[in-house]
């Protein structure tokens, strides 16, 4: 019964972190690099964490990610493995705010 807790509560936590008062707080987002770090903390890092490196369910390191622009906003859209698609939740331009602070993550060298 403990061990079964956590899988009990992931999905919990994940529809938690997608529920409709994230609406509400995306109107007063501001733009830019500053949007697409709110929109990364309502949305990933419960997988991610805050700072891309939290691997929970399988998660990517996003700070060592290969991925080029492109094929970041098609993940975010259209999802892969236990990764949900964003493309119902987050407008294009969101995704692209969010993509831009995944890839401000990336370490350098």
């Amino acid at each position: 019964m403990t061990r079964a807790l956590p899988i009990i509560l992931l999905p919990l936590l994940v529809l938690l972190a997608c529920g409709s008062g994230a609406s509400a707080d995306l109107a007063e987002a501001p733009k830019g690099r500053a949007r697409g770090e709110q929109l990364f903390n309502m949305h990933c890092t419960l997988c991610h964490g805050k700072d891309g490196k939290l691997g929970l369910n399988g998660a990517k390191d996003l700070t060592v990610s290969a991925l080029s622009r492109e094929e970041m906003v098609a993940r975010v859209t259209h999802g892969k493995g236990a990764m949900m698609p964003y493309k119902n939740v987050l407008t294009p331009a969101e995704i692209d705010a969010v993509v831009a602070h995944v890839r401000s993550l990336r370490k350098n060298g």
